[in-house]
């Protein structure tokens, strides 16, 4: 006979709402996996509805432990939206499932285009959810947020700011739904996916925009044009205090004015809110060594690939959240309700700061721009609020492991690192030049936004071009690319660009993305990201039999290139390799393809030159 324990059949019989608050250590199947849970109340308990109230959404039908599913997210907001003036929806395309991905626009005036909410003359914030189909605290914020603006009383947070929200951006991964989906993570019961339904991170997308759901995210931000970005996930990693974190770029980016404001207006505000209503807000956490706290912490500077780091580039402020994947799903989804009413009422009250930030980012076309960036500790330190955690030996993977104990510790002035030291950087050109020939590096700058002008009949000019060297692929596929990266080294050029070929200045908005998708030594580089693979292929050959007489040729008529070749066989790899040798002849012939490693992007210092 099998033994049900008491509290397993107490939970049968029990509602989902009243489970949630008589058993919180026991709600979700991993929280005996997981460190101690630290107890927690807010007053901002009290913006959840009961369970049979009108408008209560399924997160607080259910007390707060379960997030609904696509189809049931749709149906309630579908459901406030008829019931609601001044909220609309439009599809921003389709998922490669074929699923809807909405956006629900909130405004004063009702507005259904972009149009027609521009001409509101308010800012815009744009929250996006679930773009990591698990990490989905926004979504069920947002939805409460909604329906206390429009069947609540704080539909005056919208006299000065515009919301746009999208409660699921990964919406197949968000329905690849199950208990046990992230480990790491407490609530909600049922989780989706970290990645989309073609098993790419959504979140590693932005610079090469391969998916169709960033590339309906893109679109939406240059049709919508928000002033401010909001971008929801879950943290990963380690236990702490901290329940709310979140970041934006940092002073040494292409942002700094955004920056400006982020840290003068907008975190001051933000934090103060959460930790009235009894949240414990943070900057994002990242550590040295998760296993060694005292080895210090780490900035985060993320390149375009990523939502905040994309933001970055194109002088859009964008807020990356990470709620702490350690606390209850309950206190998540408050802490962002909190975030996110907080932010449409500062945005609203600093629109004109705020937008002042973006134009001086936006026209501000700096003459050097830094490419890579080097870590290096910085000047200050950080008192931080941990948990203590003990260390042990594991013998089933043989390394050290962390055992928190679910006690507050702080760690004070702990050292501080970050990636701010300046690494490579590049000469600003006054534009860009591309040949017809490559559609596809073309038809994505044009996704982004970047404006360009198409040349209407051959044209000749004297640009400068980078030739590559020592290209390395990557051993492996990442994010469905193989990379590569290669030396380059400017060379000048005179040539004539077909008609077709497209102009891309860098004195526009965009200029500074422009930059950091088409130097070959940017990080999210559409060369490094694999889009010009193919000038790496080398497609016409010559034989032993025919480079061994031109070889003899070339040394009885070149007496500089025969020192050089008796120089080269002082090398005793390239002399004992006979491949080697008669390709050191080809390379330096006539019949060589000057075409390779050639990148087939120009470069001019000025326009029209």
């Amino acid at each position: 006979m099998r033994f049900i324990p008491l509290f397993a059949l107490c939970a049968a019989l029990l509602p989902l709402s009243v489970l949630a608050q008589t058993a919180p250590l026991s709600t979700y199947v991993n929280d005996h996996l997981l460190p101690p849970q630290r107890p927690w109340h807010g007053t901002d308990e009290a913006l959840m509805q009961t369970g049979d109230s009108r408008w209560a959404t399924p997160f607080e039908q259910s007390g707060g432990i379960r997030s609904p599913s696509y189809q049931e997210t749709m149906q309630w907001l579908d459901k406030l939206m008829s019931d609601s003036s001044g909220l609309e929806k439009v599809s921003l395309g389709l998922s490669p499932q074929g699923r809807d991905i909405w956006m629900y626009i909130a405004s004063d005036e009702g507005a259904k285009t972009p149009q027609e909410l521009q001409a509101n003359h308010k800012p815009t914030v744009l929250v996006q959810a679930g773009i990591h189909g698990g990490e989905i605290d926004g979504k069920d914020a947002g939805m409460m947020l909604l329906r206390d603006i429009f069947q609540g009383e704080k539909r005056q947070l919208l006299e000065h700011v515009n919301l746009l929200f999208v409660p699921i951006l990964n919406v197949d991964g968000h329905e690849r739904s199950g208990e046990y989906n992230r480990v790491n993570q407490r609530g909600p019961v049922q989780m989706g996916w970290r990645s989309n339904s073609q098993n790419l991170n959504l979140n590693r997308d932005y610079a090469k925009a391969d998916t169709l759901e960033i590339q309906s995210m893109l679109r939406a931000i240059n049709n919508w044009d928000p002033q401010l970005y909001i971008d929801v996930h879950v943290t990963d990693g380690l236990d702490y205090q901290y329940d709310i974190t979140f970041g934006y770029n940092t002073a040494e980016g292409l942002s700094p004015n955004i920056y400006q404001w982020f840290t003068q207006n907008y975190r001051p505000q933000i934090e103060q809110a959460l930790t009235a209503a009894g949240h414990t807000p943070g900057p994002l956490v990242f550590t040295v060594d998760n296993t060694d706290l005292s080895k210090g912490l780490k900035l985060w500077h993320p390149s375009p690939r990523f939502s905040d780091g994309y933001g970055d580039a194109r002088h859009l402020p964008t807020v990356l959240i990470e709620n702490h994947s350690l606390k209850p799903f309950k206190q998540r989804v408050l802490g962002t309700y909190v975030l996110l009413e907080q932010t449409l009422r500062t945005v609203g009250e600093q629109a004109t700061r705020l937008q002042a930030a973006i134009e001086k980012d936006r026209y501000r076309y700096p003459q050097l721009l830094t490419l890579t960036w080097e870590q290096e500790q910085q000047p200050t330190t950080r008192d931080f609020l941990g948990i203590a955690y003990t260390v042990e030996h594991s013998a089933i993977s043989g390394a050290n492991v962390v055992h928190w104990n679910g006690e507050a510790k702080l760690y004070p002035q702990l050292p501080l690192f970050g990636d701010t030291k300046e690494g490579l950087r590049v000469s600003r050109p006054a534009a860009y030049y591309i040949p017809p020939q490559w559609q596809k590096v073309i038809q994505r700058l044009t996704l982004h936004g970047i404006r360009m002008e198409t040349l209407q009949q051959p044209t000749t000019l004297t640009l400068q071009q980078y030739r590559l060297s020592n290209p390395q692929f990557g051993q492996s596929s990442f994010e469905g690319h193989q990379r590569l990266q290669a030396n380059s080294k400017l060379e000048k050029a005179a040539v004539t660009l077909p008609a077709g070929t497209v102009e891309i200045p860098t004195d526009q908005p965009l200029g500074d993305l422009a930059v950091m998708l088409l130097e070959p030594q940017s990080p999210d580089s559409l060369l490094q990201w694999g889009f010009f693979n193919n000038i790496a292929n080398r497609t016409e050959y010559i034989e032993d039999y025919a480079i061994e007489p031109l070889a003899q040729q070339m040394l009885a008529q070149q007496p500089e290139l025969k020192k050089a070749f008796e120089q080269a066989l002082k090398d005793p790899a390239f002399a004992a390799d006979p491949k080697a040798r008669l390709r050191w002849f080809y390379e330096r012939s006539p019949y060589f393809d000057q075409e390779y490693l050639l990148y087939p992007v120009y470069r001019s210092r000025e326009r029209g030159q």
